[in-house]
Parts: C-alpha cells; structure tokens; sequence
C-alpha cells in the first residue's frame, strides 16, 4: 500500500499524524453459496488455515472470478423487473430448500439471493396460511467484476439468504453475548510503536513514509475479534470487512469516492491531540421505534439500519487501553458525516450495503424470537433455525490476525493514531422500542391478498 504523500517537512522529532491499520485483506462479494464449496478463498484474497490473509494473485484473482460466476445465474421472469414491495415466504424457502436437498440438485441464484431483495422493510403473520411473511424493496440483480452482486437499478446489495440463516441460528448467542467484531492492536505493539516513535528523528524536507517499515515492525500484527457468529460464516466476514473498510476511509488508505465524505485524517490536519488518546470508531443498528399493528401480527422497520459512532481511547503507560467516555470534536464530525452519508458509501463500496443487510436480517431474525411470531404463525422454522442437512453454509478459513498499514499526514503534534473500534449489532433495543399504528395492519392485508403459489410475489 502506497503511503499519502501529504507529510510535514519542518524538522522535528516525527511530528507526523501516523496512521496504522491492521488491513483485513477480505473481499465478502464473493457468490455465498448455501452449500460448503471450502473456505480457503474468498473475493481477491486467500486466507490460509491458520488465518493468515494475502492478496491474491491476478492468476488467483481470476480464477476466484471465475468460481461466483460459474455458481451465478442471473434473474430470468418477473425477478428482471423491480419493484417497491417483494414477499417472501420464509415456508417458501424452507420448502424449496428441501426440495433441493431431497432432489441433490443446487440451490438456485433466486432463493441465494432472496429474490433480488435489498431491503427489510415489513414482516407479516400470515395466521391463514400459518407462514410468516418478509416484504421489502427488490430488483434484478448483477455480479460485479469484483464479484460483489447489486441490484441493477439502485446499485444497493442484493440480500443473502445464508446470512438471514446465519441470523436466525444465531439469536440466543446474541442474547448472551452480543454480536460483535473488532480489530484491536496488541498492547505490545502500542507500547513497542511509543518507545520506536521517541527515537526517529526527521530531517527538514524528509517524507515520513521511510519509516513505514519499521513502523509496522513495532507495532506488529493486530487482532480480530469475532463473538456472536460463527467465525467462519459469510456474515462474520461482512463484519470484519466492513470495520476494515471503515479504518482504511477514515485513515486515508483508500478514498470513499463519495463528495463531502473526506478521510478522518484530512478533516485532522493541523489538529492538536494527546499522544496517548486515540479516537474510535464503531458502527451500529440505527433504527426508529419499531412499528407495529395492535395486534401485533405486522411490523415495520424505519430507518437507515447503520450509523458510525466515537469515542476516545485512552492508551495507558503499559500499552494497555479503556474507554475516555468522551469523544474528540473532529473525530465526531467524521462519524457524524459518514452516517449522513452512509446510503451514498454502499453503493461505492458493497460492504457496507451488506452490513446494512445483516443489520436488517438480525433485527427480523430477533423479533421473530422475541415476539414468538413462529408461534403466532403455528410453524415449524427448524429448517432455517437450526442446524440440518438441509442447508450446509459454506465455512470459511478464519481471519485471525493481519498487518498494519500506515499513511501520513501533515499534524502538529506527536501524534500516533491506531484505528481501533470495530461493528457492534445490537438488535434487542431496537426490537424493545416499540410503537402502534393501524396503517401497518392495512399494508398486512394489502400483501397477503396477493400471495400465489410460489414462494415469493410482488404487492
């Protein structure tokens, strides 16, 4: 990775703001199939099974490419046209899933890419019909030459059905202890970084960028942290992905490519900060009150589904960090930013669209489990629920660890910033915030008259 060029050419004892990011190389765009293909390659990376990610090679590159299309069908019939509100039968899937497996035939691209939706937006007991019923925005979809897979209209990501599996399986983990993802450097590496930083000297018109090396030598590798989730599932690698994409756009290692979204360390140059506070950032469920019909067999989500939050890490002697409880002024305005521009950021950089989508898959996959809406609907979820033959998820080597990569910009102080922080998906509080309102009963009945035969329809 080519350092900024952007540097401070008075001498001083490295006054620089250095950036240093551990850089998890993973692709998630890469063609999710339901059934377990291995997991020592995804998108334009390869992980070995130790965790140790590299970039791919362009042989390699190609021949991934080459793997999710071979496993890619594009939409064919009425999923070619788009529209505002698609219903999914999740009996539906599940039938057709065991059709599949009873049958030994593939999972098609319409049931792996959930109809071309890209939204959550309602869900319906279907009491009659004993099924519950998933409805939202939806439209044809395409692969990428990255392998990313968005909709033709909107350039949104199209949904994946193995991540809504993953979120159904997964709501008692998250019960106990929560679902989460970071990056975190080693309190060595903080502690080696500060002692490398009080011996580097900088010349009067020296690039900074000479010290990379020994920069990341000290700082060393730095940690994922996984809890929640399987840590070899496609939603896993969302999350990692997704914190990772965040560091590099706020630390100016790749650029967001969306006008008013500039990186956390232009907005910072000529800034003041404590060598010892750092800023934060973490992504979380951004969600209005859930509304509901007062019988309770309608729901809507509102809401954007992804904001950026802050705060300052306070590195003690030892390397060792804890929450300030307190934020920097520009670092806040930099969150702020990126969730104002969070809509805008998805359709630049597909990660953050299928963040946006587990989001919304886990706020459902929670709300079905804490209003018993299977229950309601005297149905059995096992298929989806639960671990089967049925359905095999395709299992992934597992990131553990990866290196640091820096850039540099002009500062006026002694500055290190690590990019610590990571996704925190919180779906109980937005399930608990509840609110009433007879439309949505209107919208239910509106969508279940028109359900046909197969397992999905348009309204």
């Amino acid at each position: 990775m080519e350092s900024g060029k952007l540097h401070n050419s008075r001498p001083h004892t490295l006054r620089f703001l250095t950036s240093l990011l551990a850089v998890v190389c993973v692709s998630t765009s890469l063609h999710a199939g339901l059934n377990n293909n291995g997991g020592q390659a995804v998108g334009g990376v390869l992980i070995n099974p130790e965790g140790v990610v590299r970039n791919a090679t362009i042989d390699e590159q190609r021949e991934l490419a080459n793997v999710a299309r071979a496993a890619h069908q594009d939409p064919i019939g009425a999923l070619t046209e788009a529209t505002d509100m698609r219903m999914i039968s999740l009996v539906g899937i599940q039938k057709a899933l065991q059709e599949c497996h009873d049958a030994g035939t593939p999972i098609p691209s319409d049931l792996v890419y959930m109809a071309g939706m890209t939204r959550i937006q309602y869900v319906f007991v279907d009491t009659d019909r004993n099924d519950i019923i998933l409805a939202g925005p939806a439209e044809p979809w395409e692969m990428q030459q990255d392998g990313s897979v968005v909709g033709t209209v909107s350039g949104k990501s199209t949904m994946r059905l193995a991540d809504l599996i993953v979120a159904l399986r997964t709501v008692e983990d998250a019960r106990r202890e929560g679902i989460s993802c970071s990056i975190e450097p080693t309190a060595e590496g903080r502690l080696n970084l500060r002692q490398m930083l009080r011996r580097v000297k900088l010349r009067p018109g020296q690039n900074p960028a000479i010290f990379e090396a020994q920069l990341k030598e000290a700082f060393g590798p730095q940690m994922i942290l996984l809890s929640g989730v399987p840590k070899d599932c496609r939603y896993a690698r969302i999350l990692v992905a997704a914190d990772y994409d965040m560091k590099r756009v706020a630390l100016a290692l790749t650029p967001s490519n969306v006008r008013g979204l500039p990186s956390y360390l232009e907005m910072s140059q000529n800034s003041r900060h404590s060598a010892t506070q750092n800023p934060r950032w973490w992504m979380a469920c951004n969600y209005e009150a859930m509304v509901k019909s007062e019988d309770a067999l309608a729901w809507k989500l509102t809401g954007q589904g992804v904001k950026t939050l802050t705060e300052q890490d306070v590195i003690a002697a030892d390397g060792t960090v804890e929450g300030a409880g307190r934020s920097d002024k520009i670092a806040t305005k930099w969150a702020e930013t990126m969730t104002d521009k969070y809509t805008e950021l998805a359709k630049q950089m597909p990660v953050f669209g299928d963040l946006q989508s587990i989001m919304d898959m886990t706020v459902v996959a929670t709300l079905i489990s804490q209003e018993q809406l299977d229950v309601k609907a005297g149905i059995d979820m096992s298929t989806l629920q639960q671990q089967t033959d049925v359905v095999n998820l395709t299992s992934y080597a597992v990131p553990q660890s990866v290196d640091p990569q820096c850039s540099f910009i002009r500062g006026r102080s002694g500055w290190v910033v690590t990019a610590s922080g990571g996704v925190d998906v919180n779906a109980f509080d937005v399930v608990r915030n509840q609110t009433v309102d007879a439309k949505v009963a209107d919208t239910r009945q509106t969508a279940l008259a028109s359900a046909g035969e197969r397992w999905w329809w348009n309204k």
